[in-house]
């Protein structure tokens, strides 16, 4: 994968591709939220929901997603499984694309 000085130049169809897969992966607020919730550490599936008062049906799906997508990582202690964000420019995405988002919205006049 290129730098960010590299992509803003001529990203490769296969770069182009990355980036859209890992967007679309964190298209999803219930996916951001449970990355907020790993980020500073391994967390289970039960403390997550609890955190986040979402069901455990939806956190799982969703933590397979982010799996997938190679943004957290698992490890299994006996009956328990632990997530953690896997990189934590993740985080720095996250804050940038709210500082975006609230510059745009701040703009928008009609909806």
């Amino acid at each position: 994968m290129r730098r960010a000085e590299n992509l803003a130049s001529q990203p490769s169809e296969e770069d182009l591709q990355a980036a859209a897969f890992l967007a679309k992966s964190l298209a999803d607020e219930n996916r951001l939220r449970i990355l907020l919730a790993v980020s500073k550490g391994k967390k289970a599936v039960s403390r997550i929901v609890e955190e986040l008062g979402i069901s455990q049906p939806l956190v799982s799906h969703h933590l397979k997603e982010l799996k997938r997508a190679l943004l957290v990582t698992v490890e299994r202690k006996g009956p328990f499984v632990y997530y953690q964000v896997a990189d934590q420019r993740v985080l720095e995405i996250i804050a940038g694309l709210n500082d975006l988002a609230a510059g745009l919205l701040a703009q928008r006049t009609r909806f």
